[in-house]
């Protein structure tokens, strides 16, 4: 089974990150700025949590709150769950599927290596059964 590494070499290791004490809305701006579903809220090298579009879904939309006026380290998700480039697509397939996340920083020791999300485990997934199948047609017709 192939490890996150393979999803970060496909992709890079960009990683958006935004200070805890900016607004939901200034997020929300750099988020639509990056065209990513979802930030890192990191002081210096320290994750400190993370922010989605589900969080704002669930804690500002669905709540009344207003964007303007929150705080993001009122609503991020803190201390997110992580991953290294030596785990397996699989495992991450299984904490995301299991702990209903979308989204899994990649740490490097305690430094930020990259952050994948469950389309990039699809997509990684997809990848890995095409080669399997023109293998297998290529072993069958000889």
């Amino acid at each position: 089974m192939r490890k996150v590494q393979s999803i970060l070499n496909r992709k890079g290791t960009a990683v958006h990150c935004v200070s805890a004490d900016i607004s939901v809305f200034q997020a929300l701006e750099e988020m639509m700025n990056k065209n990513v579903s979802a930030l890192i809220i990191s002081s210096g090298d320290t994750i400190e949590g993370i922010f989605t579009e589900r969080d704002y879904a669930r804690k500002i939309v669905l709540l009344g709150r207003s964007s303007k006026d929150t705080p993001i380290a009122e609503v991020m998700s803190s201390a997110p769950l992580t991953v290294t480039a030596s785990d397996s697509v699989a495992s991450c397939m299984e904490i995301m599927t299991n702990k209903h996340v979308r989204h899994l920083p990649v740490l490097e020791g305690h430094k930020l290596a990259g952050i994948i999300s469950i389309g990039d485990i699809v997509k990684e997934i997809i990848e890995e059964q095409q080669e399997t199948i023109k293998h297998l047609e290529s072993y069958i017709s000889g």
